[in-house]
């Protein structure tokens, strides 16, 4: 595995770098403390995974995101201090695939990691799910709804899909957390939420279909009958 650490903190590079030497068998790592040059290195070193500050001394971490994703859909995972919902929803808009908020442990980030690695493979392309007027096609990352096609990011993709598995049925904040990172770590819910909210708000502005994603309370989410 190869990874681009954006980080202008050396004692929190330090604290990356020994992690994923740690946890992972062959590991490439390469920093840089400038967004500016993040975007250079990503056409030359081909990462796999990019690990993004927010607050970097040139340009910040959303521009750096958007520069990226001109060219690129490599996994991005934003690393920062930034605790507010507004930091992490405008992250994930821009096309970073996770957010992690400082401090975080070692395990945590190893395990986000091999989340958004993961994600990429293993799914057929031409496979399609259908559910009443929709249909997922998780191979594209894609949901339509009533002719309405609704781009998914990987992790969208992965609740749609658990969502449509059990289908008629409460899916638990932990069941979704473990199908999308592996584990139900501390603040998994909160950051569930957030992901829900997004799908929701995706899914009635284009298909304009209300409450298709069901919560209950304390336990987790289902989808409506359609």
């Amino acid at each position: 595995m190869r990874a681009l650490i954006v980080e202008d903190n050396p004692e929190i590079v330090e604290f990356m770098t020994l992690a994923l030497e740690a946890g992972t068998d062959k590991v490439d790592i390469i920093t840089t403390d400038s967004g500016l040059e993040a975007a250079e290195m990503l056409e030359k070193e081909r990462p796999d995974v990019v690990l993004l500050d927010l607050g970097l001394p040139d340009i910040n971490g959303f521009e750096t995101i958007k520069r990226i994703r001109l060219f690129s859909s490599v996994p991005i995972i934003i690393i920062s201090a930034k605790q507010g919902e507004n930091d992490i929803v405008r992250g994930l808009n821009l096309g970073a695939d996770e957010y992690i908020t400082k401090p975080f442990g070692q395990l945590e980030l190893l395990a986000r990691i091999k989340a958004v690695l993961r994600r990429r493979t293993g799914i057929p392309v031409g496979e399609v799910i259908r559910y009443g007027e929709c249909k997922f096609e998780p191979g594209v990352n894609r949901f339509t709804c009533h002719g309405s096609i609704i781009p998914l990011t990987r992790t969208e993709s992965i609740i749609i899909g658990v969502l449509l598995e059990h289908r008629g049925a409460v899916v638990s904040y932990s069941q979704l957390a473990n199908a999308v990172w592996g584990e139900d770590y501390p603040s998994a819910t909160e950051t569930l939420r957030v992901y829900i909210r997004r799908l929701r708000i995706k899914i009635e502005s284009a298909a304009k279909i209300n409450g298709l994603i069901k919560s209950h309370a304390t336990i987790g989410y289902s989808l409506s009958i359609i």
